[in-house]
């Protein structure tokens, strides 16, 4: 197994991670997988990542089953209603309540402890602040400090062997995005986005999510792929 080559993927099932997945590939990456069964209330994404794991044929794929539904604290693992809005322009500045708190430490720091044993000293993940509802684990600032800490905190990385944690995607619309995955032959139909999907999966086209999605194909002139519920 090569310390160069090899990559772990965090991977969702939804639009950013798959196209994160497809980078890593193009740039020579042999690509292990990690999703999280997290207590979400949109679980059917793991199914999603399955799929889209599968069909890129990585090495691994390990779904990580931990309880972040315990303590709530957001509309993803809580019982509040995730917020619906009829425009992107609808939303605010403000962190909103899908907001869930310490996600992407927890995840990547998961993806360090198996990165680490997989002798990989790369990890992406397909966080993005610009099209994106203002969570701070998604900023260049927080991505550069998990780094930092990753490198004063593992084995590894003392020992000579540095991690590097991709963003590929940090500075890009949901525009660019969706045109970076086509050029690359991702199969959006294969993905999912909403925060609050149908019992078979059809997404809502209101949550920010699904808003975002649904603007950064228009603004390609083509016709997002996946299915969503009849509007009221």
């Amino acid at each position: 197994m090569s310390s160069v080559t090899s990559a772990v993927v965090l991977l969702s099932g939804g639009l950013d991670s798959t196209t994160t997945l497809a980078i890593a590939r193009q740039e020579g990456f042999i690509v292990y997988a990690m999703t999280f069964r997290y207590g979400q209330r949109h679980e059917i994404e793991i199914e999603f990542a399955r799929r889209i794991a599968k069909s890129f044929e990585v090495a691994d794929h390990v779904v990580v089953d931990i309880d972040l539904q315990r303590w709530g604290g957001s509309a993803l693992t809580g019982n509040a209603a995730v917020p619906k809005k009829n425009s992107v322009e609808e939303i605010g500045e403000e962190i909103p309540i899908t907001y869930v708190p310490a996600r992407n430490t927890i995840f990547l720091s998961f993806a360090l402890a198996w990165a680490e044993v997989l002798a990989a000293q790369h990890i992406f993940i397909g966080v993005n602040a610009l099209d994106y509802s203002g969570y701070p684990d998604c900023r260049p600032e927080y991505i550069r400090a998990f780094q930092a800490m990753a490198n004063k905190a593992t084995k590894a990385a003392v020992e000579g062997a540095p991690f590097t944690i991709h963003a590929p995607l940090i500075d890009l619309t949901k525009s660019d995005i969706i045109q970076r995955g086509m050029a690359l032959g991702v199969d959006y139909a294969m993905t999912t986005s909403c925060y609050d999907p149908g019992t078979k999966g059809a997404a809502c086209g209101r949550c920010d999510a699904c808003l975002l999605r649904l603007r950064g194909f228009h603004e390609n002139g083509i016709q997002d792929p996946i299915v969503y519920q009849p509007t009221r």
